[in-house]
């Protein structure tokens, strides 16, 4: 049997977000159980259901696996989960049933991006802000995980007594809260539209869009209908507002990472993780993020001292799903 293919020592891992699944296989009697040949990726939009992308993946890999530990972006609710951005609705035993699981675990995507953290190495993270991290230790630690993709994903990370334990939550839907003249006149703008502003209307995909048609407003201009990639392009290419609004929204991550960390009291580092942060790093690397993030009153010189680590691993909530499906092992 090929390396993929031998059941007793595989789990079948999944990484749902509201535009793609990743699936992939994890050994459970390995350093590193992520088994990165394995991995593909497909759009979710392709698939009716999960059961059925991941019969797929299955089907077209010839891949065999007795246990499954799937990441999905929205709330688990025991045995259910549904995606916050995208209409599946997903049953964990319906759908262990039918792709021949003995047992399928569903858990939220930041608490795999969580554990996933666990498995990092310096390499595999870029510090922001200068405050390097060597690596994990033997003491009891706790990190917050913040990352921005299709929507706004937070979790934490806490080692005890020698085991990791993710936090599962929903923390990129509490409220904006605005730092300067211009977050305010943006939040108004965004209060008109959308009634509540979460962090996750600013920091996000679709966020860029918002913050764009809310910059735009204020200048008295329609901007057109916009995709968050068309706001990236027209940064490189110099335009003023696209370059405005990247700025705002790194400014206000920033803000949002720092205030995770007074949260969960993640004094040990904070890993930035999503699919726009690799593709943002330079901009965020050079922008006021690690300024907001500090910028926290009477703690700010606290804040000065921890690591903000932006994840460069190219696929952290796989990563995390393996750690997750070795841990149950």
């Amino acid at each position: 049997m090929s390396e993929t293919s031998q059941p007793d020592t595989h789990a079948l891992l999944a990484d749902i977000g509201g535009t793609n699944a990743r699936f992939a296989l994890a050994r459970h009697d390995s350093a590193e159980p992520l088994l990165m040949e394995s991995v593909r990726e497909f759009a979710v939009a392709d698939f009716p259901s999960l059961a059925d992308a991941a019969r797929h993946y299955l089907d077209t890999t010839g891949a065999i696996a007795t246990t499954g530990v799937f990441a999905v972006a929205g709330r688990v609710d025991g045995d259910e989960a549904r995606i916050t951005n995208h209409p599946w609705v997903i049953s964990a035993a319906r759908t262990g049933e039918s792709l021949g699981l003995r047992s399928l675990r569903l858990v939220n995507d930041f608490a795999a991006q969580a554990m996933g953290a666990s498995l990092l190495r310096p390499q595999d993270v870029v510090p922001v802000g200068g405050i390097g991290w060597n690596g994990h230790d033997a003491l009891d630690r706790t990190f917050a995980i913040i990352g921005a993709g299709t929507g706004l994903g937070v979790g934490g990370l806490l080692r005890r007594g020698g085991r990791y334990f993710p936090l599962q939550t929903e923390g990129g839907h509490v409220s904006f809260a605005p730092n300067s003249p211009e977050e305010i006149e943006i939040l108004q703008q965004m209060s008109a539209e959308f009634g509540r502003v979460s962090n996750e209307r600013l920091v996000s995909g679709q966020g860029l869009v918002n913050l764009h048609r809310a910059l735009s407003n204020i200048a008295g201009e329609d901007p057109g209908p916009l995709k968050p990639a068309d706001i990236t392009a027209r940064a490189k290419d110099g335009d003023e507002r696209s370059l405005r609004t990247i700025d705002v929204f790194c400014a206000v991550f920033g803000a949002a990472a720092g205030d995770l960390v007074l949260t969960l009291g993640a004094w040990d580092g904070v890993f930035l993780t999503g699919g726009l942060v690799p593709k943002m790093l330079p901009s965020i690397a050079h922008s006021a993020f690690r300024q907001r993030f500090e910028y926290k009153g009477r703690f700010s010189p606290v804040m000065a001292r921890i690591p903000t680590l932006a994840v460069v691993h190219p696929q952290p909530g796989l990563l995390g799903a393996a750690a997750l499906a070795q841990d149950v092992a």
